[in-house]
């Protein structure tokens, strides 16, 4: 259990450090204006367009980089420091989403994949932790069968974080490919939007290593528990 604790003390300072380091680039990327003078909202609505995409709708919603598309009412939804900012940042995490937009219209697997799950893994991360955690102290007692049930829900979450993976740097590949064929972005404003989409990338790739390591702790603690019983 100690080594579950720590591996999860390791990755959750990786990733602190992953989301100060892109949240300081999309500062400092938010500061540089684009030179084609569009702002979030009409990246997004002239990205859309150019890919034959007319029933999405682009809106702002609250908060600071809560940028999401949503399959199910077909809305891009942009933070307001997206959706209205004219910079190299706003323009890169606007075209990203309408990535995602254009997975959707063309049914992109992946993407389709991650939709089936959302149920599931909705259902699983409600009570994962607390399974888990009596599984771990029945399986001390002699009893690893919660532990297990604990495990399979947990591995869940598992193949959502890492199916999540192509999805999101297809939708980055998507939308850097776009910018620079557009000429949105200019030669020296395309490689500090790439620069962005990389480090928002490395988020999901902390995360996806995050739960396969935890998953294979649990595993190794559960064979171990069932060995002596």
């Amino acid at each position: 259990m100690n080594s579950i604790f720590l591996v999860s003390l390791v990755f959750i300072g990786i990733s602190m450090l992953v989301s100060g380091i892109l949240r300081s680039r999309f500062a400092a990327f938010s500061k540089i204006p684009l030179q084609s003078r569009l702002n979030g909202k009409e990246v997004a609505e002239k990205m859309l367009r150019e890919n034959g995409i007319y029933d999405v709708k682009v809106v702002s919603v609250d908060g600071f980089l809560s940028d999401h598309y949503n399959p199910q009412s077909k809305t891009v939804n942009l933070s307001p420091d997206v959706y209205s900012g004219y910079s190299v940042a706003a323009a890169a995490v606007a075209a990203h989403e309408c990535g995602h937009a254009i997975q959707h219209a063309t049914a992109y697997a992946w993407l389709n994949l991650r939709s089936k799950l959302v149920p599931a893994v909705q259902f699983s991360s409600n009570i994962v932790n607390w399974v888990l955690l009596a599984g771990v102290f029945m399986a001390a007692s002699g009893n690893s069968t919660l532990l297990l049930v604990g495990i399979a829900l947990f591995a869940l979450t598992v193949v959502f974080s890492v199916v999540t993976l192509p999805v999101e740097f297809d939708a980055s590949r998507r939308a850097l490919a776009w910018l620079q064929n557009t000429n949105v972005t200019n030669r020296e404003e395309y490689p500090k939007a790439k620069n962005a989409l990389n480090w928002a990338a490395m988020t999901y790739v902390v995360a996806a290593l995050a739960s396969v390591v935890t998953l294979l702790q649990y595993v190794m603690l559960f064979l171990g528990a069932r060995d002596r019983e």
